[in-house]
């Protein structure tokens, strides 16, 4: 049954070629001419066995069509592919097919991505930077956090950093500028106001209630006598008059400390002048042997000590005494005096040397 569409149209291309042939003029003329058809009935009879094997190779053709490869017939295909059904699964194969068939060629493209020169390479990408714009919270910076810092927390905080790391606090204690001497006087004086500050209002200023009420901050005022006082000596301090001036600033710190009624809390003052005065006795030592002391008397300092002697009750006299025992050559030493006949006195009026009724000796060609 599936061959009779296939016969029929073979049959239909037979009679086409017969035309062609003059065949069918034949056929056509045997109803008119009993002697024509007679002359043309062996041809019919050829004609009719070549339609059928015609019709049979046409079968073979549809049912074998890979052996006709090398021959193709398109226009047989054509109305072959016409003829024949074809199930839902050979139309799905063919739209396949003639999807791969319309494929184009990836060699023959001509975009840029296709060519050798432009193979796929992986890209650094960079890390994503924080922009300028975005706000995020982040600490101050050293130099901007020591801006804020007062003297006292920036002491504080180089303090701790020196005493976990004592390395550091001797790179410090090398590097630090020395303290002048009015640097360390403002120091004693924050000290003293402290003290007075810590006084209780009204009622008597040497009981013991009072004491208790500073006793802190006494302690905290002499304590840093006590530590800056070896600093302006010698041998480390070189300088006699800076050594002079320190100990004249701090003996009236300690003249100012206060008197207390109690013999158990006087030790702190009496303690203090102790020390202050063999600092005096080591200085003028020291500076009686630069010069013969003339510094000490130019600059009026045997006359100071003389003057804080008496202020403390004569708690000086350990300084005094060794004043008049490394100068005593001068003469009125300890005293203060203003005799004019004094060494001193002489050398700074240009008199030294003359007696009543000499002239004075002249030296040169004067």
């Amino acid at each position: 049954m599936q061959l009779e569409p296939q016969i029929n149209q073979s049959t239909q291309h037979f009679d086409e070629l017969s035309t062609l042939l003059g065949l069918h003029s034949a056929s056509s003329a045997s109803t008119s001419d009993p002697q024509h058809l007679a002359r043309w009935r062996p041809y019919s009879r050829v004609t009719s066995q070549h339609t059928t094997n015609f019709t049979k190779m046409n079968v073979l053709l549809a049912t074998h069509p890979s052996s006709f490869n090398q021959y193709p017939l398109h226009h047989h295909d054509a109305h072959q592919n016409l003829a024949s059904p074809q199930t839902p699964s050979s139309r799905m194969s063919t739209r396949k097919r003639k999807a791969d068939d319309d494929g184009y060629d990836e060699s023959m493209s001509i975009s840029p991505q296709a060519s050798p020169a432009f193979a796929p390479r992986p890209l650094a990408r960079p890390s994503k930077k924080v922009r300028a714009n975005e706000v995020t919270g982040r600490p101050l910076t050293l130099p901007r956090l020591l801006e804020t810092l007062d003297a006292e927390s920036l002491r504080s905080v180089l303090q701790t950093i020196c005493e976990r790391h004592p390395q550091i606090g001797s790179e410090v204690v090398s590097s630090a500028p020395r303290p002048s001497v009015d640097s360390t006087v403002d120091v004693l004086s924050k000290y003293q106001d402290n003290l007075r500050e810590a006084f209780p209002f009204g009622g008597n200023a040497g009981s013991d209630y009072a004491y208790n009420r500073v006793k802190q901050q006494l302690n905290e005022l002499i304590d840093a006598l006590t530590d800056f006082t070896p600093h302006y000596l010698p041998p480390n301090e070189n300088q006699t008059t800076v050594s002079l001036t320190y100990l004249d600033h701090a003996t009236k710190v300690i003249h100012d400390l206060p008197e207390w009624d109690s013999q158990s809390h006087k030790h702190h003052k009496d303690n203090a002048y102790d020390e202050i005065s063999r600092a005096w006795a080591l200085v003028v030592s020291e500076a009686s042997k630069r010069g013969g002391g003339f510094q000490l008397h130019s600059g009026g300092w045997d006359q100071r000590l003389s003057k804080h002697n008496e202020q403390s009750g004569g708690r000086m006299q350990v300084a005094v005494n060794a004043l008049g025992s490394n100068l005593g050559w001068m003469g009125g030493m300890g005293s203060g005096s203003n005799d004019p006949g004094s060494i001193r006195n002489q050398l700074l009026n240009g008199t030294y040397g003359a007696s009543s009724g000499n002239m004075p000796v002249r030296v040169g060609m004067w």
